[in-house]
């Protein structure tokens, strides 16, 4: 690829970064805007389960819905949908006000989520298709490396609104790329609501779907209230968490090129790392509160291992659709990946009022134990027997 075929890949990069970068930004700044509402820190979460629980809702029925639109223009769209948003968030005088602009903003990830990995493989050369769901995911990462942490720089200095107001002119300029560079892509819009249900019969794609929304769910009981955890458990400075935030995303961005380096290669010892290794990360979160040295270890292996995981499992569901419907099946995969959200943040929530924040940890870590069970004992089995079947068919 020339220089020039890069900039869409880089443009749509972007893109996910300030997309993560938003998204991430309420669990940066949960303190901040729980006090100047004055409201609780598990109120002020509900911004995450309520944005989360959007997504989930509308992603597959905005997908059936736009089906036939050329995908730049809806690219084009979506950004700027976005951008309007996040500047309705900066205004926000109220709780619920910021929470309708948060919900505005989940419309755009809805759609923005179930073209990212399609469009990025569609936009280079077949044998570096997983180099762009790496690249997709390496946006993520740094969205928790620098955007995460920047966005909580910006709100301890200038006030959580004008962290929102950054995120739209960054949004903005996307767009004046996306406008210059993105190619234009036909969507085939054969995919119909009557078709549904035939995803539904593909058992591996179903066995990741409950999988993942098992995942998510444990993951985000103890991702979504990671900074009231660093400040009275481990007893972190503000400086210190965004430090530990920047850990988690830096170690991201490792799991990402372990995936482009070794996946082909270790297929289902990889999907079961990524699993285990994040389950182990949520159990010894609280025993590793002792030291700042243990901390870090534990936010850099749960980086890299949730990485992995993300990863691994966008480029599954793409494996196993078919060709015409891979925009609706990652619809659906983000969908159910915010159910996991809304109901992490939620239990995340429980066991901050109830036993104490100190057990997030605990709590997440039987979920995601219970997803490496399904994905040991079902999904792999499945995908193996899929492939013994496409291999003794008939040429």
């Amino acid at each position: 690829m020339t220089p020039r075929q890069w900039l869409p890949l880089i443009a749509l990069v972007i893109c996910v970064f300030i997309v993560n970068m938003s998204e991430f930004v309420p669990i940066g700044l949960l303190t901040d805007i729980a006090t100047d509402f004055s409201i609780s820190e598990s109120s002020a979460g509900l911004l995450i389960s309520m944005y989360a629980w959007a997504v989930a809702i509308l992603s597959l029925p905005i997908m059936l819905a736009l089906r036939k639109m050329e995908f730049r223009r809806m690219l084009l769209m979506c950004i700027a949908l976005f951008a309007f948003f996040q500047i309705l968030s900066g205004l926000s005088n109220s709780y619920w006000m910021l929470m309708v602009s948060r919900i505005g903003v989940a419309v755009a990830h809805s759609i923005f989520w179930s073209i990212a990995t399609p469009l990025a493989v569609r936009i280079v050369p077949a044998h570096l298709q997983k180099l762009a769901i790496s690249a997709v995911a390496t946006g993520t990462s740094v969205a928790m490396i620098a955007g995460l942490p920047l966005g909580r720089i910006i709100g301890l200095a200038l006030g959580w609104r004008m962290t929102f107001v950054v995120i739209a002119v960054v949004s903005i300029v996307a767009l004046i790329l996306l406008v210059i560079v993105f190619p234009r892509l036909e969507n085939p819009g054969t995919f119909t609501l009557k078709k549904l249900p035939s995803l539904f019969k593909n058992k591996v794609l179903v066995g990741i779907y409950v999988m993942l929304a098992i995942y998510v769910t444990g993951y985000y009981t103890g991702y979504s209230y990671i900074e009231p955890f660093l400040y009275q458990v481990a007893g972190f400075s503000d400086n210190m968490v965004t430090v530990a935030l920047t850990v988690f995303g830096i170690a991201g961005i490792v799991g990402s090129v372990l995936f482009t380096k070794f996946y082909d290669r270790t297929r289902f010892r990889f999907m079961m790392m990524a699993l285990l290794g994040s389950a182990v990360c949520l159990l010894l979160l609280n025993p590793s509160a002792v030291t700042l040295l243990t901390v870090m270890a534990v936010c850099a292996f749960w980086g890299l291992f949730a990485t992995s995981f993300n990863v691994t499992f966008q480029n599954e569901t793409l494996r196993v659709s078919p060709s015409d419907a891979s925009a609706i099946s990652m619809s659906l995969f983000s969908g159910i990946f915010n159910v996991g959200i809304a109901m992490g943040s939620i239990i995340g929530g429980w066991v901050t009022d109830g036993p104490g924040v100190g057990n997030i940890g605990y709590i997440g870590a039987v979920f995601v134990l219970t997803a490496a069970v399904i994905c040991a004992a079902y999904v792999i089995r499945r995908m193996k027997e899929r492939e013994r079947i496409g291999t003794e068919s008939p040429m």
